[in-house]
């Protein structure tokens, strides 16, 4: 019994891609020492809680990778559908804001019984990008008739509607971003594209119109904070100035004081805290791990292109390349502050748990893929 149990054990963890692993652990890595230098100021929960969702998530991604994704999809894929709807709904019903938090967003759940707040979106990242894979492999050698279009498009709008109704912008734009990047490697016809940027154009000013003012001000301070250096351009502009007082090495592990006056410091501005205490070296160490993450990931897509794998490494690198993007544009003030974390570095425990079983995917497209299931 030992002897099988010893044998399924290594059995797992062959099944869990290398580079990615290696990746993951220097992130989690750089995200756990810098977050305990900065313990004065995080406060002893947040370590605690990044220990034990790093090491949940580890877990998770394991067991993840050991699923045949075929298996799940095909018996899961109304449930995951239903699941992705139903808990969003829900949230706008009994959800709440985050703490500190100056809007009225209604983005996170309490469990009961425990008192655990999550954030569903972050989960519904997971469920969305199956169902929509598989169903952008099921209709993939008619997805430009307009029939079938319509079904995608109500497939994605349920969900990116629902967000939006919550109040949370960021996360909604990463949403649209995915849905897009899917589409378009499913084959969609550039016309479609086209029209949608058209519309957009002509649609943008009546958009704005129906923007909290806050959501106005943090788009436009967003991409000149010096606009309003004293309030909301001030946090962007202090990223900058934690960035380039760390220099090239940093001021060390327990050093800086920038990143002390950062509102976000811990989440949204987490790379500019990792600057300050690692410099340019420690950025470029966090950078060049997602970077080859995003293109491992890509790289196991396209190993899979015989099924709808491919879809889901397509949709777990572009949520990931829309959060990398995004946080790094907030931390050098070019970007609007919109709340998106970065992968695997930031403190959350709804965010890092979700990102370790989105990559859990890859490796069980990795694992699974037509060829390699049984192995």
């Amino acid at each position: 019994m030992l002897k099988n149990l010893k044998a399924n054990l290594s059995l797992g963890i062959r099944r869990v891609d290398p580079v990615l692993l290696i990746c993951t652990l220097v992130l989690l890595g750089v995200s756990l020492l810098t977050v305990w230098g900065a313990v004065d100021n995080f406060g002893m929960s947040k370590l605690r809680m990044q220990l034990a969702m790093g090491l949940l998530g580890i877990f998770a991604t394991i067991v993840v990778a050991n699923l045949d994704y075929h298996i799940i999809l095909d018996r899961l894929f109304w449930i995951m559908l239903i699941f992705s709807a139903g808990i969003l709904a829900l949230t706008l019903v009994v959800g709440r804001t985050g703490a500190a938090m100056e809007t009225t967003n209604k983005s996170w759940l309490t469990i009961p019984g425990i008192g655990i707040d999550i954030q569903p979106s972050e989960f519904v990242k997971i469920t969305f990008i199956c169902t929509f894979s598989k169903h952008l492999w099921t209709v993939r050698e008619k997805i430009n008739r307009p029939s079938t279009l319509g079904l995608l498009l109500l497939h994605g709008g349920l969900i990116i509607g629902l967000i939006l109704l919550s109040g949370d912008l960021g996360v909604a734009l990463v949403y649209m971003v995915l849905f897009m990047i899917m589409l378009f490697c499913a084959g969609l016809h550039l016309w479609y594209f086209g029209g949608a940027l058209a519309a957009v154009a002509v649609a943008l000013p009546f958009l704005w119109d129906h923007l909290a003012a806050y959501q106005q001000d943090r788009i436009l301070v967003g991409f000149s904070p010096e606009l309003d250096p004293l309030d909301r351009g001030w946090q962007p502009l202090l990223s900058r100035q934690c960035i380039e007082n760390g220099g090239l090495f940093g001021v060390g592990l327990f050093g800086g004081g920038d990143y002390e006056q950062l509102a976000a410091s811990h989440t949204d501005f987490i790379l500019a805290t990792v600057a300050e205490k690692f410099g340019f070296v420690g950025v470029l160490v966090v950078l060049a791990a997602l970077v080859v993450m995003v293109i491992r990931i890509l790289w196991i897509g396209r190993r899979a292109r015989r099924d709808f794998g491919s879809y889901l490494c397509v949709g777990v690198a572009a949520v990931m390349l829309a959060q990398i993007l995004e946080n790094v544009g907030m931390c050098l003030g070019i970007l609007p502050v919109i709340g998106l974390t970065l992968p695997f570095v930031s403190c959350g425990g709804s965010s890092l748990l979700a990102t370790f079983m989105l990559v859990g995917m890859v490796h069980s497209v990795n694992a699974h893929r037509p060829g390699e299931r049984g192995l």
